[in-house]
């Protein structure tokens, strides 16, 4: 969810899809790793890794992303070269290891009968904190108006005062940030290695497509749906098959609903 609202938000707001968000989610994990790997306590890195890779997006955005938003289609290829850069330089730093990150917070919880991990449980209660923080930051801010200014009509925008530059650098950096909270909450599940974000990155588009660019609502949407499916299809099927099963019935979606579950113009 967290890795679908960042791409969701920055596809919506600048019309990029960015190739690096998986990359971006492995800063996050990396972060946290390089705090452990410090002596310091793991939550103190999953505390920095939000704001560390928020801070790299934001250098992105400055650097490259801001001479292309004339040329989108380049723009999505600088991202990718970016991820590409980042994701196998944490290749020769780690060399190549699966390294394991331990939980914050171990043991499980009964909640009705069924064990249900402690920390997994923190992921999901801290993921719906951040979803409706955003959605409120948005929605009820004047950040969040004079976003959704620069979307609508961002020539109106700069002509009434509004920094566009701003915006779309700060969107950036959110979008990212939470990409990179996303990455420091999984690594003691998934644990360490340099292609952490990948599955995610591709998973995230197809929940793009599937839920709609262009709202707040839409991309939850779409990550829910995937989510569920992904999860439900390896209990009936083999997960090798679920994978593929899950892209084909995204593209049939796609092919009959090309707005998504979710029509917008706007976040």
């Amino acid at each position: 969810m967290l890795i679908v609202l960042g791409l969701g938000i920055v596809a919506s707001m600048m019309g990029v899809f960015n190739f690096a968000q998986g990359e971006f989610v492995l800063i996050g994990a990396y972060t946290t790793y390089l705090f452990h790997a410090m002596g310091l306590p793991v939550w103190s890195g999953m505390v920095a890794a939000p704001f560390i890779a928020g801070a790299c997006g934001l250098v992105t955005e400055m650097v490259v992303i801001r001479r292309l938003y004339t040329r989108p289609v380049a723009a999505m290829l600088a991202t990718y070269a970016i991820g590409l850069a980042v994701r196998e330089t944490v290749r020769i730093l780690l060399a190549g290891l699966y390294i394991s990150i331990p939980e914050p917070i171990g043991g499980s919880i009964s909640i009705g009968g069924s064990q249900i991990s402690a920390w997994r449980l923190v992921i999901l209660i801290v993921t719906i904190l951040v979803v409706t923080a955003s959605y409120l930051l948005v929605s009820k801010t004047s950040f969040g108006l004079q976003a959704r200014a620069a979307l609508e009509n961002p020539s109106l925008a700069r002509s009434s005062g509004i920094s566009t530059t701003f915006v779309y650098a700060a969107t950036f950096a959110f979008g990212t940030g939470l990409a990179g909270l996303a990455g420091a909450l999984i690594v003691p599940v998934f644990s360490l290695f340099a292609d952490l974000g990948l599955r995610f990155l591709v998973q995230g588009f197809v929940a793009i497509l599937v839920g709609g660019v262009g709202t707040f609502t839409g991309p939850l949407a779409g990550g829910a749906v995937v989510g569920l499916v992904s999860a439900a299809l390896p209990w009936v099927i083999s997960p090798v098959a679920a994978d593929i099963l899950v892209f084909a019935l995204a593209i049939v979606f796609v092919k009959i609903r090309p707005s998504g579950l979710i029509k917008g113009t706007g976040v």
